[in-house]
């Protein structure tokens, strides 16, 4: 039976992204983020493809689990830390590397105290405002560390604000502040994402945190993935569900807000918003049919969407589609959505069959 709407993922391109790490930040040791069910691709299936990583970085102590069930060994970080003691003695029998970020994590450990020595990561806020220890708290946060023997410091990371705009001086000015806070402190150093490890390399420091690059998408406004030695992981399929000839002036789709210019097929193509696709992509937004671009028409709606097929006499039903991916970069679709491949990637629906290519 063929699937409506399915996604290829590629873990060749995966590891091949890896490579593109290394290449980039050559001197710095590799923390996979692997949150979000891996950006969409499958966080199991990605952490195997990612055993020349050094780490794997989750955002929620589920997702660790998810993966040492699966029998991943590797360090995992939990970017988030945890947030009641329960979660704490978890993170402890799993051997997690605990994101310290706030006061209330460190009580935490004063309250329970562990047989085991805890891994922990201090986060600084250098200008993200949004989780880490502002630097006015970095005194006493040094008080505090002194009293809690069973800390084992892996060292000091930060998040950057506006490091995919390579003209931003935010950048420069978060790993300045960074340095400066740290001077003469023993830990390993983390500060670059992806957009970091491509556009910054003052920030690759002794740790990087890939991300969105280990996926085949640009972290960088305006510079194609491509450009940056970047393959797509995922590519994301559909079928011809239905061809019509329609009479000129006819309108296609919720709203009418699209009418046929003159006598002409469309086709009607097996996915929409249901499926991941998103609601907001304009009229002309392209997709790919035997290899040809062809522009949508009309809005998204819940289960299809509708293609123009002027010059393309050989479309038939049933024929592939790609929404994104090999040929036609995420980034764009995504750009024309007004959003990010990001959210491109983490929205497909349950509906969307998963295949993989490059298992080992």
């Amino acid at each position: 039976m063929s699937r409506r709407t399915w996604a290829v993922i590629d873990l060749g391109a995966v590891r091949h992204n890896l490579e593109k790490v290394r290449q980039y930040a050559p001197n710095a040791k590799v923390m996979a983020a692997i949150k979000a069910n891996g950006y969409g691709h499958g966080a199991v299936e990605v952490s195997r493809a990612l055993a020349g990583a050094d780490a794997l970085a989750v955002a929620t102590i589920e997702e660790g689990l998810q993966l040492r069930t699966a029998g991943l060994t590797k360090p995992i970080v939990l970017l988030g830390g945890v947030l009641d003691a329960d979660a704490l003695l978890l993170a402890v029998e799993q051997g997690f590397h605990l994101v310290v970020h706030d006061f209330y994590q460190l009580a935490l450990i004063e309250q329970q105290p562990v047989a085991h020595t805890l891994p922990v990561w201090l986060k600084l806020d250098t200008g993200m405002h949004r989780l880490g220890f502002a630097p006015a708290a970095l005194p006493l946060l040094k008080q505090r560390l002194a009293s809690l023997p069973q800390l084992r410091i892996q060292g000091w990371m930060t998040h950057f604000a506006s490091a995919d705009d390579s003209s931003s001086p935010a950048t420069s000015k978060q790993i300045e502040i960074f340095h400066s806070l740290l001077d003469g402190m023993a830990g390993a150093r983390s500060l670059a994402n992806s957009a970091g490890i491509i556009a910054w390399p003052a920030s690759h420091a002794d740790w990087v945190r890939p991300g969105i690059m280990l996926y085949g998408a640009s972290p960088l406004i305006g510079q194609p993935a491509a450009k940056l030695g970047l393959k797509p992981a995922m590519t994301l399929h559909s079928r011809v569900l239905s061809i019509r000839e329609l009479p000129a002036g006819e309108a296609v789709g919720y709203g009418g807000t699209w009418t046929t210019p003159e006598r002409m097929r469309v086709a009607v193509v097996a996915i929409g918003y249901g499926d991941g696709y998103p609601r907001h992509v304009p009229s002309g937004t392209s997709v790919l049919i035997r290899g040809r671009r062809v522009p949508l028409v009309g809005r998204v709606s819940m289960d299809m969407i509708t293609v123009d097929l002027r010059g393309c006499d050989d479309v038939r039903e049933g024929d592939a589609v790609t929404l994104w991916g090999d040929g036609l970069p995420a980034d764009e679709v995504a750009f024309a959505a007004g959003t990010i491949a990001y959210e491109l990637f983490c929205g497909l629906g349950s509906r969307v069959g998963i295949e993989y290519r490059g298992l080992d």
